[in-house]
């Protein structure tokens, strides 16, 4: 070995044997010889004498890297050396046939390296073909008589030319398009036909002696067919070749499947559809139908299962696209001949995703419209779909006991299953709109099927069937489901009655349940069902059911069902409440620690189904107090227990104390939201006196526990309920409550407490004044000084935990700001004990205004600013309320974020809410006119217009503008205004902006 072939052999050296300074040292002096001027030369020659495959294959590398980069740059006899070696190594031939120790590069070399080779051979072809290289395709084929060798080189070649440069599965530059599309030109002028002949005259002389090398040769003329002449393979030579290929008894697999591959690619083909049509019939595709009933892991299944589905989906086009009569009717028997193998393959076989058979069924079923009413033919395929359809939506019943624990297992089983459902029930629901009777009467015999099996072995079935029947009502309108069109008036009723045999598994129960509230519309029409859907609901089907997944399912279910049913279970009340009675005392029993009601579909549910239906007007007085008290007053007593033991808490028990808290809350809240303000305040204030002595109740956890952010949340969220339910009697409440909130909050809760306040601004407006105006400077104290008043720092290490949760306490602020500027309250802001932050408040408002990165806070602040200054600047020849308001606008707000903040490159008028913002920035300079006369005109001409060069006729006509009534007009003038002044500094090269 010299020193190049050592080189080559430690850089790819991985074993670290090698010593790292050694192998650096081999990789620099391997890179200098790819960047000498004589790279490929040196390439070529170690090519020629050295049988180490390191050592080929890094100069197959170094050749494809230089030909690709620097090929031009190479001069015309390098170019025509580099040519004649590689299209020698190629063909089997010694470049130096003088030397005895010559090698030929084919000879037992691995696949890479003849990949390889094939891909600096097609790298030659996309410079030189057809141009300088005219004949290079030409000149190879009499080479492959030399045998198998050659023979698949040339298939390596082929297919690299595809993969490089033809095939369109990849993504292509304008400039390799081109490139190949002269390329195909060429070859189709020039050899297409005499390849096409070699192809034929290989396989037809290997087919009993080289299966492999036959493969190979199919697997590339696979490749062109798409962009030939098809009359070179539709013909009477290689059609029927390809179909003995196909059906030979006990032959090779992967040649019967390469021959599949070249029908399918004939079938695909574009062409005019009169001609498509005449070699889909003429191929007589029923031939291979037997061969999919074999082992359907096989390679051969699967590659006969793709032609059956291409097939069918070209034939169905075909009938789309035709335009007589008599050829939609031969294309229509096509499709009735092939559809019975597309069912079987569905239910049967894996198939390429390329050839999606349930999109082709739906493209079949929306095309079959237009023969409504459908043919007999038809309907029979129809109704095979359904089957199909309902034999794959089923799971395996080696899943079953994982499905009903759900374990990992189980959940990796379902929601691969829900996903792979949809796109069947997509199918479906097409089916039933074309079909709906047929559709209807196939999911009532399956359901009458299940109800009449007496075997708990049919889970599997049953869930099935149900499933089916949810999804058709997916496919129906609010008025068909509630007439109870077709068979539903008989489906319904007979779906809330049935107790199945395998109603304990827990997919069973939860389809079950779910299929009723899809059809509760029907019930709604129909009151003799309600007692059968209550039924249903409250015995161990549903919310008592043994599984406690399917309880917590059937609790937020139920939840719904009385939420849309409500005034029609008034006389089920009492019955009701009683079948609930044992879960209700369950949850609001101490040390209560099931996992019944864990996760976001807990208990509460149980309890806000009960708050809709005791909250009805309808529901007598008397028996509203007591059905309300007999909830309340346990619920109550239980929280008043646990705080008067609180500090007797040990460690251990705390957390599932707290939890026990915690889930009362949630019950209250739940239940109160079936009781109306009108109700509780006006009509029956003896509820809302319960309701104002547990919110007292409740408070106290604030007390007892201030530092326990989870009792926080739930009491706050409390309080929003009670504040809609109990309207403006909640305000003796609200000092002790907002007091107490206020006292321990973090950034995260003192962004929640303002919602709170937002929430009593906008439905009490000024009533709340004194409320707001004592909490107002606590909470600008606690906020101030947690914000910073510059932008919030960008870059790594800056999107933390803490950092965002100051954004949106920021974000909350304004909004905040806003609602209290917006309602009338803006003397909040003017209290003794408020204005030592007025100063920094308007400092980030302005700052907000001009720079926020977020449009709409910018919008938010400039409304602000036009608020405050409507409330506390009345005339120009009037001071305004607070001394330095009128100089601080007209210097700061009215300059830097009405005129400077739109000159900004990142103002941008092409965005909807930039335009709004610019509305509200002309608005406002409105306003300040109104309200400052023409002190302010001659000062913000002056000190903008001038300052920025600004020309002084279209300043003259700004000034016109504004003191006149056309907003619109008013708007449209100073963005033109704006972009003037843009453009000029642009011109003059100063884009700094102040």
């Amino acid at each position: 070995m010299d020193d190049v072939e050592k080189a080559i052999l430690i850089s790819f050296e991985e074993s670290g044997a090698i010593d790292s300074a050694l192998k650096s040292q081999a990789l620099s002096f391997c890179q200098q010889i790819k960047e000498t001027p004589t790279a490929c030369r040196i390439c070529i020659e170690k090519l020629c004498f050295c049988n180490l495959v390191q050592v080929q294959f890094w100069c197959l590398q170094t050749l494809h890297e230089v030909i690709r980069v620097k090929y031009a740059m190479l001069s015309l006899q390098e170019k025509d050396f580099i040519r004649k070696s590689v299209f020698s190594m190629c063909c089997f031939e010694v470049i130096d046939d003088k030397n005895n120790n010559a090698v030929r590069i084919l000879e037992g070399a691995p696949a890479f390296i003849k990949n390889k080779l094939a891909l600096v051979f097609v790298t030659l072809v996309y410079f030189d073909y057809p141009l300088i290289w005219s004949s290079v395709f030409v000149d190879f084929l009499p080479h492959l008589r030399k045998g198998a060798v050659v023979i698949d080189m040339f298939c390596r070649i082929l297919n690299a030319l595809d993969d490089e440069l033809i095939s369109l599965d990849y993504p292509r530059t304008p400039e390799e398009m081109g490139v190949a599309g002269r390329v195909k030109d060429a070859i189709r002028q020039q050899c297409i036909a005499q390849i096409v002949n070699v192809w034929y005259e290989i396989v037809s002389m290997y087919r009993n002696s080289d299966l492999d090398l036959c493969s190979s040769v199919l697997e590339s003329m696979r490749r062109y067919i798409s962009w030939i002449d098809i009359g070179l393979i539709v013909n009477d030579a290689f059609i029927p070749l390809l179909f003995q290929l196909i059906l030979v008894s006990g032959g090779s697999e992967q040649l019967q499947g390469a021959a599949a591959g070249c029908i399918l690619a004939v079938v695909s083909k574009r062409m005019d559809h009169q001609s498509k049509l005449a070699i889909l019939q003429n191929l007589q595709i029923n031939r291979v139908f037997g061969l999919v009933t074999g082992d359907i892991d096989s390679e051969l299944v699967s590659k006969v299962a793709a032609l059956i589905t291409g097939y069918a989906v070209e034939a169905l086009e075909c009938y789309k696209r035709v335009n007589t009569e008599d050829a939609k009717g031969v294309s229509l028997e096509l499709l009735n001949e092939v559809l019975p193998s597309v069912f079987y393959v569905m239910q049967n076989c894996e198939v390429d995703t390329t050839f999606s058979i349930v999109q082709f069924l739906s493209c079949y079923v929306a095309t079959m419209k237009s023969l409504s009413p459908l043919r007999e033919k038809q309907l029979h395929h129809v109704g095979k779909m359904l089957e199909v359809i309902c034999a794959q939506i089923r799971y395996d019943p080696i899943y079953r006991d994982n499905l009903d624990m759900l374990d990992k297992i189980g959940r990796e089983e379902e929601e691969k299953m829900v996903e792979f459902r949809k796109d069947l029930f997509v199918l479906l629901r097409s089916v039933a709109r074309v079909a709906p009777d047929v559709t209807q009467m196939f999911i009532r015999n399956s359901l009458v099927s299940c109800i009449s099996s007496v075997s708990e072995r049919n889970v599997e079935e049953v869930e099935a069937s149900l499933s089916l029947l949810y999804a058709l009502g997916e496919s129906l309108s609010d008025e068909a489901i509630k007439t109870g069109s077709g068979l539903l008036s008989e489906l319904v009723p007979t779906l809330i009655s049935t107790r199945f045999q395998c109603h304990f598994n827990r997919l069973v129960a939860l389809v079950y349940l779910e299929t009723i509230t899809r059809y509760i519309k029907f019930v709604q029409e129909h009151t003799e069902c309600v007692p059968m859907v209550l039924t249903a609901f409250l015995d161990e089907r549903g919310i008592h059911h043994p599984n406690f997944h399917v309880r917590r399912r059937a609790s937020y279910l139920f939840m719904r069902v009385v939420k849309l049913l409500k005034a029609k279970l008034v006389p089920f009340i009492e019955s009701i409440l009683q079948s609930l009675q044992d879960t209700v005392t369950r949850f609001t029993s101490l040390n209560h620690t099931s996992n019944d009601f864990s996760g976001s579909e807990d208990g509460s549910h149980i309890f806000e189904a009960i708050g809709l239906l005791i909250g009805m007007e309808e529901v007598p007085s008397e028996k509203q107090s007591d059905y309300l008290s007999s909830l309340l007053t346990p619920l109550c007593h239980q929280v008043e227990t646990l705080l008067i033991n609180a500090n007797a808490l040990s460690p251990e028990e705390s957390p599932v104390k707290i939890a026990n808290i915690q889930q009362v809350i949630m019950a209250i809240n739940a239940l109160s939201k079936g009781f109306s303000e009108r109700l509780v305040t006006t009509s029956r204030p003896a509820i809302g006196a319960m309701f104002k002595k547990t919110l007292d109740v409740l408070l106290q956890i604030l007390v007892v526990f201030p530092k326990i952010q989870p009792l926080r949340n739930k009491v706050t969220s409390f309080i929003h309920r009670m504040v809609d339910t109990l309207g403006a009697s909640v305000f003796p409440f609200l000092p002790k409550a907002l007091g107490q909130l206020l006292a321990e909050s973090e950034p995260k809760e003192m962004a929640g407490f303002l919602v709170l306040l937002n929430q009593l601004i906008c439905k009490f407006s000024t009533s709340v004044h004194d409320i707001v105006e004592e909490v107002f400077p606590a909470i600008a104290g606690r906020i101030f000084s947690l914000i910073p008043t510059e932008p919030f720092p960008l870059g790594h290490g800056t999107n933390s935990e803490e950092i965002r949760e100051l954004q949106e306490l920021q974000k909350t602020l304004y909004t905040f700001l806003h609602v209290i500027a917006t309602h009338d309250l803006s003397s909040v802001f003017l209290s003794p004990r408020s204005r030592d932050y007025l100063d920094k408040m308007m400092q980030l408002l302005l700052q907000s205004a001009c720079h926020h990165e977020d449009i709409l806070v910018r919008k938010a602040c400039v409304q602000i600013f036009i608020r405050l200054i409507k409330d506390w600047c009345t005339r120009p020849d009037v001071e305004a309320k607070v001394p330095g308001f009128r100089s601080f606008i007209i210097d700061g707000f009215a300059k830097n974020c009405c005129f400077y903040s739109a000159l900004d490159k990142s103002f941008e008028f092409h965005d909807a809410n930039t335009l709004i913002l610019f509305g509200e920035i002309v608005l406002a300079q409105k306003v300040m006119y109104e309200k400052f006369g023409d002190g302010f005109l001659i000062h913000f001409v002056t000190n903008c217009f001038t300052t920025a060069h600004c020309p002084q006729d279209l300043a003259a006509q700004y000034c016109q503008k504004l003191q006149g009534n056309d907003m619109k007009a008013l708007r449209s003038f100073y963005q033109s205004v704006i972009e003037n002044i843009r453009l000029r500094q642009q011109q003059n090269g100063n884009l700094v902006f102040r």
